[in-house]
């Protein structure tokens, strides 16, 4: 006898079914060495200017720019070399009138001086500098404040902390930050059939698949994945291994959910907390379960690979990145396609088609939901609507990537 759904529903459906289950989000205080991928909770502001002093944007001589008018090739102007400086050192003597001071990009200015002259137009005689051309006042000076002012904002909250963002923060002296927690998702792979990669392939087993893939599809929205191994197809094995991960803030199982394993995940979510959805109008994916227990959501993925892996990208990843705090992924950006060739939908369910692009076309995959390869060749999928039986050759569909960013 097959599954018995209790009520299968569409996709809408189920999204309002996901929008009305509570997120929790926890905040935490992280070093920036560790920050990378982590979202703001806060507005942050500069506590200093950038940068905090007028500094040489050039090697040369800070000098007075009235000491350089009228300076050429043919009549330059002389002023006495008083003092030698490099970045992160501080001139001990003024720029007086007459004067000036060598000069390394990056050094404060010194007292005084007001521009500073490239080192190509002068010539340095025993302590007498030569200018050849004259400068402007303020000429190849950075001056303080002038990249971002003392109490400006830098970032706002729900930013994406990114390498070029982490460097901004370090350059005006933020070391820890406040961040929202990653939330921590536990991943299960179920069926006796399943063996770990790399362990011995007796006959009638296969490499668990699944928990590799998911783990890392977590990873991609913003969270901090936790391996929990194989469950068997039975009651109290798959029982015993979600009470292992009831302190995690989402529970993903894959199997255990479909015809021939008698529904375990539905019973035990029954026992345990409750049945949200049970059966999904899509194709692949029909048999996906989405359940409670204690308040915190849990997704029966079905065994198959391919089919496991659409159901995350369509449903899953969404929610775990709102409860992230991160922005939506590539879901939102779109490509229209022409399809290579005929296709033939399932009349009453939405399908969600794996394709490869090549020479600009869109070519319908069309293997089983239990063939991995049909992910590795994608390069993303398109859906047809549930009153669409025939989507003609040459027709144009629109094409949602696959890879995450």
């Amino acid at each position: 006898m097959g599954t018995q759904f209790l009520k299968i529903i569409d996709s809408e459906e189920v999204r309002k079914v996901m929008n009305g289950i509570k997120i929790r989000k926890e905040i935490e205080e992280v070093p920036l060495e560790i920050a990378h991928r982590r979202i703001l909770t806060e507005d942050i502001y500069t506590a200093i200017d950038l940068p905090p002093f007028n500094r040489a944007l050039m090697d040369g001589y800070a000098v007075r720019s009235e000491d350089t008018f009228g300076a050429s090739e043919d009549n330059p102007v002389i002023l006495r070399l008083i003092e030698k400086i490099k970045a992160g050192e501080s001139a001990s003597k003024k720029v007086e009138k007459g004067t000036c001071i060598e000069i390394n990009t990056g050094a404060p200015m010194p007292e005084e001086a007001n521009s500073v002259v490239m080192v190509e137009f002068t010539d340095n005689k025993d302590g007498n500098v030569h200018i050849y051309k004259s400068a402007a006042h303020n000429q190849n000076i950075a001056s303080k404040g002038s990249d971002i002012s003392k109490g400006s904002l830098l970032l706002k909250s729900g930013t994406l902390l990114t390498h070029d963002k982490i460097g901004v923060l370090g350059a005006t002296g933020f070391n820890n930050i406040k961040v929202f927690k990653k939330p921590k998702i536990a991943v299960i792979s179920t069926g006796e059939e399943l063996v770990k990669p790399g362990e011995k392939l007796k006959y009638g087993k296969i490499y668990d698949i699944n928990s590799l893939t998911i783990l890392n599809a977590v990873k991609t929205c913003g969270c901090t994945p936790i391996y929990s191994g194989i469950a068997k197809d039975n009651y109290n094995d798959l029982k015993n291994k979600l009470e292992e991960h009831l302190d995690a803030d989402v529970i993903i199982t894959s199997g255990s959910t479909s015809a021939g394993t008698g529904d375990v995940l539905k019973d035990v979510l029954n026992d345990m907390g409750e049945v949200l959805v049970h059966g999904i109008a899509v194709k692949p994916g029909k048999p996906t379960i989405i359940g409670s227990i204690n308040n915190k959501p849990v997704f029966g993925l079905p065994g198959n690979p391919a089919a496991a892996l659409m159901i995350f990208h369509i449903f899953v990843s969404p929610f775990l990145r709102k409860m992230a705090s991160m922005p939506d992924d590539k879901k939102s950006e779109s490509f229209k396609f022409k399809i290579a060739r005929r296709f033939h939908s399932a009349i009453g369910r939405h399908q969600y088609v794996f394709v490869k692009i090549e020479n600009n076309v869109a070519h319908p995959i069309l293997k089983d939901s239990g063939a991995i390869t049909a992910v590795a060749e994608a390069d993303g999928y398109f859906e047809v609507p549930k009153n669409v039986e025939i989507v003609e050759e040459g027709s144009e569909i629109e094409v949602i990537p696959l890879e995450i960013y």
